[in-house]
Formats: C-alpha cells, structure tokens, sequence
C-alpha cells in the first residue's frame, strides 16, 4: 500500500511528488498523458528562459522518480475508499493507497465519482472545481487536491507551487507537526 497517491503528473502533481517522496511517504503518481501544459510554451516561468510544455512536465516527473516516487503512465478509471484508505483502478492495474491528491487539472469526474464537493470554476475556460480548504483537503476524508482542479490560475508556476503547499501540508498532517525542507549548498 502506497502512503500517498497522486492522481496528475502535470506541475501541479509533480510538485506536490517531490515533496512527499523527499519526506520519506511511498508515493505513487498517475500520468494519464493528458496535462494541458503538454501544449504550452512558457516564457513566464520564474528561474526558466522559456521551456516547452512537454520538456516541463518531463523534467518534473523525472525530478519526482529520482526522489523516489512511483510513476504510473495510466489513466485511473475510478477511486473507491475502504476501510484502511483508498482502492485506485486504472485501465491496466489496481493500486492502494491512504491518502489521494486530486491533481487534475481541468478534470473533475473522477473526484466527483468519490463524493468529493465542487462549485463553478472561475478561471476562463474552468467549468467545475473541487471545493477545498486552506490546506487542501476536500470533504472526503483524506482526499486533497491542488493546482488548477482546485481553483488557482492555470499559470504552470501557480500550480506547481500549489502542489508543493498541499504536499507540505498533507505531509505535515502524517507527521503531526509542520514539515519544512530547505537544501543547503
């Protein structure tokens, strides 16, 4: 059983990986291929001087894995909770987890099918959104969501930032007490 499951590989979920794997959580990502960063090209990325969707998304996930996280390239199909966390059906395999982050990006079916509350989107373009607090928890029990499926600005560096802030507050939550990560040269 995975500790964390995240549902989109896109900044968003990628971001919300690196922090949760460097924390020492077993994690497990889902990359369904379908980011909408994977047509974008940004020249408005902090620290970037301009990078192709594509070479973004596959720079996060190669960051992701190097620390340890679980890649998965396949569509998740459904999300069941149980007794003892979540049961995670893709279109070729089975998985188990405690915890999910919905990072979704414009997507909500698969969230909504598990219970979790959404209200209209007030991004252009943004139909629905999950309904989140402060931290990112949604109304089902250990259920998160970040990045763009969570109503903040599409913009890649927003929603990777946004990914990093669930991630430390989930992992802060695991652990009891506020988790803070800061490399040193």
């Amino acid at each position: 059983m995975y500790d964390i499951a995240i549902i989109g590989a896109g900044p968003a979920g990628a971001s919300a990986a690196l922090f949760t794997s460097k924390a020492g959580k077993k994690t497990i990502m889902f990359d369904s291929g379908s980011s909408a960063t994977k047509r974008a090209l940004l020249k408005n990325h902090y620290g970037v001087l301009e990078i192709t969707g594509p070479e973004l998304v596959e720079t996060g996930i190669r960051q992701a894995e190097e620390l340890g996280t679980t890649v998965q390239s396949e569509k998740v199909v459904s999300i069941q909770k149980g007794e003892d966390g979540f049961h995670i059906e893709t279109e070729a395999s089975s998985y188990e987890s405690k915890y999910i982050i919905l990072a979704t990006g414009l997507l909500t079916e698969i969230g909504e099918k598990l219970g979790v509350e959404t209200k209209p989107g007030t991004e252009p373009r943004i139909k629905k959104i999950f309904v989140t607090d402060e931290k990112g928890k949604t109304n089902v029990e250990n259920v998160w969501a970040c990045g763009t499926v969570a109503g903040v600005s599409m913009h890649t560096i927003i929603t990777a930032g946004d990914g990093a802030r669930v991630g430390i507050n989930l992992i802060s939550e695991m652990d009891g007490k506020r988790y803070v990560d800061h490399d040193v040269l």
